[in-house]
């Protein structure tokens, strides 16, 4: 299979082009090297890496011909700093993906893999005693600044839990950048539906590993914990530490990502498809703290209350629908993803 793979240097997609690779595929890789995510060249990228911007359609329209199928990798990501970040968050995640698959229509490529991510859903699935399944919203920040962390029925008022949330969940975006991965999930589903083409939208819950970026609010909370101790520093936890998040190993994200464009090339799939890609396995973000804690010999975890206007208390995800239509399962376990993670080169 002939793959072309947008974001190709980045912690991710690097590690999709990595394992095609290993299975004898054919890698086309693409990226723009953003400055804000790359302040150099990483090391692992090849000379065969294309330095192209996916807003570009003239230059796509090259690569994509002989292409049998697109994973498209390639975003500015994370929760950002202000609502200042839209249009940027747009501009790459929305209007690149628009141009894609517009490039991808001329060239003839039907396949499309799509990385999304759990930030669509919101605030997860939140579970009242009194009248079941509620519709999730944005927790007050007055209620983060004194300490009222659990979110609570918009009905009654009473404290909710949080249970595994499936792709059919209602999907309500409280930010920019989840507002952009939903955006891109939408154009995939409409140009499936206008092309003829086949899409799969991966919604990747919280992807740890080498290679991730670091010294970047831009990145994930695994690597903002593993540079504040290799500063020396504790690591900062907002609220009290017990917002529940599945880890996903970048491997698994990575296995993923090929079987779904092997289901693809198989015909397995038709139209759009969503799918969760977790451990299965949630912790709690003090879990993380101390875990990279023990095995950096590090200060323990400051807790520091508070919170970020737009981050969300709980989100977990059931796994379910891939294992059973992919045969997906993670295979990176928790301690042994951060033991492997807490020594892995992380890029500048």
């Amino acid at each position: 299979m002939r793959v072309l793979v947008t974001g190709a240097a980045g912690f991710i997609g690097s590690t999709i082009v990595d394992l095609l690779r290993l299975e004898g595929h054919e890698v086309l890789a693409v990226d723009l090297l953003l400055d804000r995510a790359h302040r150099s060249r990483p090391a692992w990228v090849d000379d065969g890496l294309h330095v192209v911007d996916v807003r570009d359609e003239s230059r796509l329209a090259g690569l994509l011909r002989g292409v049998d199928a697109v994973c498209h990798q390639a975003a500015m990501v994370g929760l950002g700093l202000t609502i200042h970040d839209a249009p940027d968050y747009a501009s790459h995640n929305v209007v690149g993906t628009a141009t894609l698959v517009s490039a991808m229509t001329r060239a003839g490529v039907n396949d499309l893999v799509q990385a999304s991510s759990m930030v669509v859903y919101g605030g997860g699935r939140e579970v009242c005693p009194v009248h079941g399944d509620v519709a999730t919203r944005p927790r007050a920040i007055e209620d983060l600044a004194s300490g009222r962390f659990e979110p609570r029925c918009a009905v009654c008022g009473e404290q909710v839990t949080w249970a595994l949330v499936g792709e059919g969940a209602p999907l309500k975006p409280h930010n920019a950048y989840a507002a952009t991965k939903l955006a891109q999930e939408h154009l995939a589903i409409a140009w499936s539906e206008q092309s003829g083409g086949r899409a799969i939208s991966l919604r990747y819950h919280n992807v740890y590993g080498p290679r991730m970026p670091r010294d970047t609010p831009y990145a994930g909370v695994a690597s903002i914990f593993r540079s504040e101790l290799a500063a020396g520093r504790a690591p900062r936890v907002y609220e009290d530490g017990g917002q529940m998040r599945d880890f996903v190993h970048v491997h698994d994200v990575a296995r993923a990502n090929v079987k779904a464009l092997e289901s693809l090339a198989a015909g397995v799939a038709s139209g759009h498809r969503a799918y969760n890609v977790a451990s299965g396995e949630p912790h709690t973000v003090l879990d993380l703290a101390s875990a990279l804690t023990r095995e950096l010999r590090g200060p323990q975890p400051l807790v520091v209350g508070g919170g970020r206007p737009g981050d969300v208390r709980h989100v977990v995800a059931d796994p379910a629908r891939i294992r059973a239509e992919l045969g997906f399962v993670a295979r990176v376990r928790f301690d042994e993803g951060i033991a492997d993670f807490a020594s892995a080169p992380l890029r500048a």
